[in-house]
């Protein structure tokens, strides 16, 4: 804040240039001295008697910062699109990090599941189904990684086969391996993708056949046999059970056979008969009934893409009738997020608790850090009032998980926080997995705000990795984000997400707009098809394909 005149004028006798004028440089010295120390003297004392105000007012100015910088920006501007030197700059090192991942995933681990770095081997943790490679194939598109992106699409059309003997998760199979080949099909319209996401989908699809229609979480694929897991009383999971909307009514569309989408949307329906007023659900649904059975709620894990998918299928249907009723149970929410809010002393960091019964539990997740994202793409399709509410409350957020970050002496964030009263965030759990949840939501601020500070955070969260997880063979997580020791993992969401969330923050509005695109929870991007009134299939074949800007394609391709 700028001082008035008066004020500063206070302040002139302790500007050198004023004695330097004078022919008494002693009394200079004397009073420069002086005025050094009351400076000094003065910054201690009020740092020690004014720490927690100060604090606050920190926290105050970022606020302020992102009001400024949604004032100065105005989406559909011409301007938007101009492509800043720093920016390019920055994509160009994380598409660099794209190359190193995917260059030691191609060495070390091809077709495998995920790569081992530290070790150097390939390992199957989605039962051998290339999961990393299918994850990878539109962030290579997107970056234009042509060279990269055509060896693993003779992969998928000549070597990916589904016939394993393995339980896979309904939910990550679905996300994962569904979603990325609807996503590469979308975006290359070439039809080997959507031939192979329906044949995933198929070996899938028995996993809803139940008394409600709600689905087991597992399915052997090659001999179905569905099935909850036996740590949880066999019952199925509120984040497993609803996040297949977009990913299968997305290939109802593209096939024009609407028995996927019947599936998934049957989910929603009877979930809806008994949704509550707050719409906050339990982690745990009884398949039989089709009711939620008594236990945590929560942001983060188990429940968090559940909420996301009421969102995104409504833009994913372009925000008609016929997807209503999601945005409705979104909204009802939303209500209940707002329930959960707390804020930290003595910083007021804002953050989601979770609840078990009537008790709040003071934690959060890092997987709940995609809320802050959520928030602010919903934010919109409220009136005035609301809408800077909800958009204000999405930065608050951002902010407390830019600093889940920043309070480590990695700079990277631990798996989930404690807030201790009088001593804001503590971790909980110390892992980093090379989650991609805070960066999502940096990149739907930045897109929604124009508000550059987001880009700067992300940046120093991309740093943040390159100095703690690159190794000569990828990028691994941390087992501890206080020492820094290291793990021997390169998650496929890091390809999948991380690194495209962040390539996509430093690139123009117009690669994959967000008026034209909706982004599955694994950041596949997936076309908008507007559902009809009543909610009718709309057929979307290989004969239509999407119109996609990449301006970001053509610069640096590789060799």
């Amino acid at each position: 804040m700028a001082r008035t005149r008066s004020s500063t004028s206070k302040w002139r006798y302790c500007h050198p240039s004023y004695y330097l004028k004078r022919p008494k440089r002693l009394a200079f010295l004397f009073l420069a001295f002086v005025c050094a120390s009351l400076l000094v003297w003065d910054r201690q004392t009020l740092l020690k008697e004014h720490e927690e105000e100060i604090l606050k007012l920190n926290a105050e100015v970022v606020r302020l910062k992102s009001m400024v910088g949604e004032v100065n920006y105005k989406p559909g501007n011409k301007e938007e699109d101009v492509d800043d030197p720093i920016d390019v700059e920055r994509r160009e090192k994380v598409k660099e990090a794209m190359i190193h991942a995917w260059s030691s995933y191609e060495k070390y681990a091809w077709g495998k599941d995920e790569l081992q770095p530290q070790s150097k081997n390939g390992f199957n943790s989605f039962g051998g189904v290339g999961a990393t490679l299918i994850d990878s194939l539109d962030t290579l598109y997107i970056m234009g990684l042509d060279k990269q992106f055509q060896k693993a699409k003779e992969w998928v059309a000549n070597s990916l086969d589904f016939n394993k003997n393995y339980d896979a998760s309904v939910f990550e199979t679905t996300i994962r391996v569904v979603g990325g080949l609807l996503s590469a099909y979308d975006l290359s319209g070439d039809k080997v993708f959507l031939d192979k996401a329906r044949d995933m989908a198929d070996r899938l699809l028995p996993a809803w056949d139940t008394p409600s229609g709600i689905p087991y979480n597992l399915i052997n694929l090659v001999g179905g046999r569905p099935h909850n897991p036996s740590w949880n009383g066999g019952l199925s999971i509120l984040a497993d059970s609803g996040t297949e909307q977009l990913e299968f009514i997305s290939l109802s569309q593209r096939t024009g056979d609407p028995k996927y989408q019947q599936k998934v949307e049957n989910v929603i329906s009877q979930l809806n008969k008994s949704f509550p007023d707050d719409g906050l659900l339990p982690i745990y649904i009884d398949q039989n009934e089709g009711k939620a059975s008594s236990s945590t709620i929560t942001f983060g894990a188990m429940g968090d893409s559940f909420y996301e998918y009421l969102l995104k299928v409504w833009i994913h249907g372009n925000k008609t009738a016929a997807v209503k009723h999601y945005r409705e149970m979104w909204e009802k929410s939303m209500d209940g997020l707002s329930s959960l809010i707390r804020r930290s002393t003595p910083s007021s960091f804002t953050y989601i608790c979770e609840k078990s019964g009537d008790s709040l539990i003071d934690k959060m997740d890092e997987l709940a850090c995609f809320a802050p994202g959520m928030i602010a793409l919903g934010s919109s399709g409220y009136d005035s009032e609301d809408s800077k509410k909800y958009l204000m409350l999405a930065e608050e957020l951002a902010w407390t998980c830019y600093n889940f970050y920043q309070s480590t002496p990695t700079k990277l964030a631990g798996e989930n926080y404690f807030f201790h009263p009088g001593e804001d965030m503590s971790v909980g759990t110390s892992w980093n997995i090379l989650r991609p949840e805070t960066v999502e939501s940096l990149f739907y601020l930045w897109r929604l705000t124009g508000n550059k500070t987001y880009k700067e955070w992300g940046w120093n969260i991309f740093q943040a990795f390159e100095k703690n997880s690159r190794v000569e063979s990828g990028y691994v997580g941390l087992r501890d984000v206080k020492t820094g020791d290291k793990d021997n993992m390169m998650q496929s969401f890091f390809l999948a997400e991380t690194l495209k969330y962040l390539y996509l923050l430093f690139s123009p509005p117009s690669v994959i707009p967000l008026d034209e695109w909706v982004f599955n929870t694994e950041a596949h991007p997936l076309r908008i098809v507007t559902r009809n009134e009543g909610g009718d299939l709309v057929r979307s074949d290989e004969k239509s394909k999407p119109s996609i800007r990449l301006r970001g394609r053509k610069e640096g391709r590789s060799k």
